[in-house]
C-alpha cells in the first residue's frame, strides 16, 4: 500500500504562448483528500495550470506527479484515464436530454442489440446519486432543473468516470445560497470519501469555508501555499494583489443631501407576485444597496425600472416629475437617464464575438452619427478615454470581448453605460465572477460615480460589498420594501445578515 500522501504533485511547471511566459516553474501540491483552493486575480496562470493538469495543454517544462507516479498527460482522456476530471464554470449539459443520458453521453450504456439502454444508464446514475448522498430524478430533462441541480449533475458525470480527483472552477458563480450550502455539504462528503478537490474561487468567504490549504499564483508566478486557518483574509488578499490591501471593503460616511429633490422615487410598485408593493427614494450623489434573500425581488425592481418588465401599478418619478418607463430605450432617454448593468454580464451586457470599441459605442451610435456615417475617430477617442479612466486591461480596442477577464468584460458594461452619461445607475450583482483586484477596482468606481453626482443603486448577494459603498441599505423580501437603514446603523455583517433573514 502506497504511504505517498499526494494525489496530484506538480513542480516546475514552465508554459507560454508566442514567447508570452504564463507560468513561471510553477509548483502545486494536492494531498489526498483535501479541499485546495487554487486563487489569483484573472490572468495569474490559475486556468492555464489545471489545463495541463487535464491535459488541455502541455506543459513546456516540468514534472506531474499522480498518486506517487510521475505522468504525461497529453489529453484529456489520459486525465481521465488517471482518475482527474474538470469541472467548469460554464456548464456542458444539453438542456434537451435527461440527466442520465447528459452522465453517460457518449458512453451511453447498450443492450445485446447494441441499442441505447436507458434504462441501465438511470440506474448507474441513480447509484451515483446515492453515493453522492443527493436525490435527483434521472429521467429528468436536465432543461427542468435549477441550476443547483445541474451543477449537481456535472459532478455526477464526473464521478461516473471514477474521479478520484476534481477540479472544481467556480463552481458557485450561478447558485443562490442554499445551492452553495448543499454543493459545500456534498463536497464534504466527497472528501470523506478520500476524493481530492481542488477549488477555484474568487469569493473568500467560500474559501475560507472549504479549503483546507491555500495556494495563490500571481503574474504567472508562485506566490504561497499555506494552511488556510494560517492565513487570516487581508494576507490573502495581499498576497493576491501584490501590495497592501486597499481599503475598498472599508466604509466611509459619504455626504448626501436628504433635504434635495430625490433623483428618483418609486411609488408602491406592482408587477406580478414578484413585485407587490416596493417603495424607496434615491438621491443624488447617494449610493443606496439593495439586500434581500434569492427571489425577493431584486433583479426583478431593476427590469421594471429599466423598462424591461411593464410595471402594473404604482409610481416612478425622476427629479419630481412621474415618468413612464415602456422600454429601455424609454429609461434611456435624457429627461429620464436610468440604465441597468445587468447581472449576467456574458449574456445581457455584452456581444462577446465585437469589439470593446462595437461594445462600448453600440448604445452611443445615434450621438456619433456625422451626415448618416459614424465618427470614426470621435469614437475611438471616447471608447480610449473609457479604457484608460477605468483601468481596463486589453492590448487594443479592437479586443475581442470574449477574451478579455471578467472583470475587464465588466467595465466594458460599466464604461458602456457611463457613454450614455445617465443619472440613475442601477448595477445588478456588480462584482460577480471577478477577482478580488478586479472588485476593489468596480467599488472604487461606484464611489465615485455617486461622489460625481449620480444616484446609483447597488444589488449584491455579498453584504460586504453592500456595507462597503452603501449610503443607505433597502431591504426586500417577497417582492415589498421591507426597512429602509441608514449605513450608520449596522455594525457588522452578522447585523445586516440577521435583518435581511428575518425581514
Amino acid at each position: 500500500m502506497s504511504t505517498n500522501p499526494y494525489a496530484v504533485r506538480m513542480t516546475g511547471i514552465v508554459k507560454g504562448f508566442n514567447g508570452i511566459p504564463v507560468l513561471r516553474d510553477v509548483d502545486f501540491s494536492l494531498l489526498k483528500g483535501e479541499v485546495h483552493a487554487l486563487v489569483g486575480g484573472n490572468g495569474a496562470g490559475k486556468s492555464t495550470l489545471m489545463k495541463i493538469l487535464e491535459g488541455v495543454y502541455l506543459a513546456d517544462a516540468g514534472q506531474i506527479e499522480v498518486n506517487g507516479q510521475v505522468v504525461r498527460i497529453n489529453s484529456p482522456e489520459d486525465a481521465r484515464a488517471l482518475g482527474i476530471a474538470m469541472i467548469f464554470q460554464e456548464f456542458s449539459l444539453i438542456p434537451t436530454l435527461t440527466v442520465a443520458q447528459n452522465i453517460f453521453l457518449t458512453r451511453e450504456p447498450r443492450d445485446r442489440f447494441r441499442l441505447l439502454n436507458d434504462r441501465e444508464a438511470e440506474k448507474r446514475a441513480s447509484e451515483i446519486f446515492k453515493e453522492m448522498g443527493v436525490e435527483i430524478d434521472p429521467a429528468t430533462l436536465v432543461g427542468n432543473l435549477s441550476t443547483g441541480y445541474w451543477q449537481l449533475t456535472e459532478i455526477a458525470k464526473a464521478l461516473s468516470h471514477d474521479a478520484s480527483i476534481l477540479i472544481m472552477d467556480e463552481p458557485t458563480a450561478s447558485l443562490t445560497t442554499q445551492e452553495t450550502e448543499a454543493l459545500f455539504a456534498l463536497v464534504r462528503r466527497l472528501q470523506a470519501r478520500g476524493i481530492s478537490i481542488i477549488y477555484i474561487s474568487h469569493r473568500m468567504e467560500e474559501i475560507y469555508q472549504i479549503a483546507d490549504r491555500l495556494t495563490v499564483l500571481r503574474d504567472g508566478r508562485l506566490v504561497i501555499t499555506e494552511e488556510a486557518a494560517r492565513l487570516p483574509m487581508r494576507e490573502l488578499i495581499e498576497h493576491i494583489i501584490g501590495g497592501k490591501m486597499e481599503q475598498a471593503f472599508e466604509w466611509k460616511e459619504r455626504q448626501v443631501n436628504y433635504d434635495s429633490t430625490p433623483l428618483l422615487e418609486v411609488r408602491h410598485l406592482r408587477r406580478g407576485r414578484r413585485l407587490q408593493d416596493v417603495s424607496f427614494k434615491l438621491y443624488p450623489g447617494e449610493i443606496l444597496g439593495l439586500a434581500g434573500l434569492m427571489g425577493s425581488g431584486r433583479t426583478e425592481l431593476a427590469r421594471a425600472l429599466f423598462g424591461i418588465d411593464p410595471v402594473e401599478s404604482g409610481e416612478i418619478l425622476v427629479r419630481g416629475q412621474p415618468v413612464t418607463i415602456r422600454s429601455p430605450k424609454t429609461a434611456l432617454n435624457p429627461d429620464v437617464g436610468i440604465c441597468l448593468i445587468p447581472e449576467d454580464r456574458r449574456n445581457q451586457g455584452l456581444v462577446l464575438d465585437h469589439t470593446v470599441k462595437d461594445n462600448l459605442l453600440l448604445p452611443l451610435l445615434k450621438k456619433l452619427d456625422r451626415f448618416g456615417l459614424v465618427d470614426d475617430q470621435k469614437g475611438n477617442e471616447l471608447v480610449e478615454s473609457y479604457v484608460k479612466s477605468l483601468r481596463i486591461k486589453t492590448d487594443s480596442i479592437y479586443k475581442r470581448a470574449r477574451f478579455l477577464s471578467g472583470g475587464n468584460q465588466q467595465k466594458v458594461v460599466i464604461a458602456k453605460w457611463l457613454a450614455a452619461d445617465p443619472d440613475i445607475l442601477i448595477m445588478d450583482e456588480p462584482t460577480a465572477g471577478v477577482d478580488i483586484g478586479a472588485k476593489t477596482e468596480i467599488l472604487d468606481i461606484i464611489r465615485k460615480l455617486a461622489d460625481s453626482g449620480k444616484g446609483v443603486m447597488v444589488i449584491s448577494s455579498e453584504l460586504t460589498e453592500i456595507l462597503a459603498v452603501s449610503d443607505r441599505v433597502l431591504v426586500m423580501r417577497n417582492g415589498r420594501s421591507k426597512m429602509e437603514l441608514a449605513r450608520r446603523e449596522i455594525h457588522t455583517e452578522q447585523e445586516l445578515h440577521n435583518v435581511v433573514q428575518s425581514a
